[in-house]
């Protein structure tokens, strides 16, 4: 299995998963909202590259934010409060899971009749 950080997708396969123009993810570069790895001409991104594109699309489309709005957000606050993500969400991020916030009661399962820890 490749690790979610290992770069290997180009600009155009990284948009055609996305669905989106390859133009999109070079305006979030210039924003400074993505980093791709760069070699020579070409761009690179990872599995986690990916996530935090869509997790940005979702700001985007989803919740109408500018993304001048989101930069500015992001200087207070971790993305998960400004799009509001599901624990569900938030597990399958690799950001939110390595921020250390996570509490380590988060992995276990609810217990019967009550609530989860």
């Amino acid at each position: 299995m490749i690790p979610e950080n290992k770069p290997i997708f180009t600009i155009g396969t990284a948009a055609k998963m996305l669905e989106l123009h390859p133009r999109t993810l070079r305006i979030y570069e210039n924003e400074n909202l993505i980093r791709p790895i760069r070699k020579g001409q070409w761009r690179y991104y990872t599995m986690d590259d990916l996530k935090w594109i869509e997790c940005l699309r979702d700001m985007i489309h989803s919740h109408g934010i500018s993304i001048a709005a989101i930069k500015k957000l992001l200087q207070y606050t971790p993305c998960w409060n400004i799009a509001e993500c599901s624990l569900e969400k938030r597990k399958q991020c690799t950001a939110f899971m390595s921020s250390g916030l996570v509490p380590r009661k988060i992995e276990r399962e609810p217990r019967s009749g009550g609530l989860a820890a």
